[in-house]
């Protein structure tokens, strides 16, 4: 008897009316729109079975069905990215569901792998991943949200704030092997995705505005899993000319993947 290859959706969310950015989705990165750079990752992924872009947008929609991938329009008050996955897994079946942040772009289709395959074995009901941090700068940056997890790879914490503090270092630099960066990507089992878009808002993911906190907040664990394959971020309309830049460069990406691969693992 053949095993079932278990169906995972890649569903990336994309909103236009950001407070921060709008529009981002549609920014152009050289010659594609942002969205498109993540979409085309994740397809090229070997463990995911289909991707798909959940807007609110018909312009965003319009843009996906023009590069030959395929939206749909998840209308609502949704709270975040999470909630409007959870409408997707409502509306098509599967039995798992990746949320990949619109603004996440993978420089390699790997990196969805690292977190996919291990996530399948591993019978969790929710995962992401996280990467070592070298640069100082980010670890005091609000807008790379640091994770801090147990021996056994489960989530403590996720904050923007320095996590962890290192009481003795004056310098408050970045330690290899203890400060992470958490990836913008979850992936969950279809269960677990449903019964935490159920829960309410928690006080420490209001306070962070990081939904990851809901299911702490409310005893769902998160297993992390470490990753090397490298990814861009568009935070601010500031951050466009320079990821733009890196994306038309191969001999950037090759070093950003490089350096990630040559660094010792802790």
């Amino acid at each position: 008897m053949s095993k079932v290859t278990p169906s995972v959706m890649v569903v990336i969310p994309a909103r236009y009316g950001s407070s921060r950015f709008p529009g981002k989705p549609l920014v152009m990165l050289g010659q594609k729109p942002m969205i498109q750079h993540v979409y085309e990752q994740a397809a090229a992924c070997r463990a995911v079975t289909e991707v798909l872009v959940a807007t609110d947008d018909e312009r965003i929609k319009q843009a996906v069905e023009g590069f030959g991938g395929r939206a749909v329009m998840v209308t609502g008050d949704y709270r975040t990215g999470t909630d409007r996955v959870a409408g997707v897994a409502r509306m098509f079946g599967g039995d798992y569901f990746v949320n990949l942040q619109g603004d996440e772009i993978p420089l390699q289709p790997d990196l969805l792998a690292d977190l996919i395959e291990p996530f399948v074995k591993s019978g969790s009901g929710m995962g992401t991943l996280k990467r070592r941090i070298d640069s100082t700068e980010d670890v005091h940056n609000p807008s790379v949200v640091k994770v801090v997890t147990d021996q056994l790879g489960n989530a403590l914490y996720f904050s923007r704030a320095p996590i962890p503090s290192v009481r003795d270092d004056a310098s408050r630099r970045a330690i290899g092997g203890l400060h992470y960066i958490h990836l913008g990507l979850y992936m969950y089992r279809r269960d677990t995705l449903l019964k935490l878009a159920s829960l309410p808002t928690g006080r420490l993911e209001d306070a962070e505005k990081l939904e990851q906190l809901r299911a702490l907040e409310h005893g769902i664990p998160i297993k992390v899993w470490e990753t090397k394959h490298a990814s861009m971020r568009v935070d601010t309309p500031e951050d466009v000319e320079s990821v733009a830049e890196k994306l038309q460069q191969p001999d950037v990406i090759k070093r950003e993947l490089g350096a990630l691969k040559s660094a010792p693992s802790r």
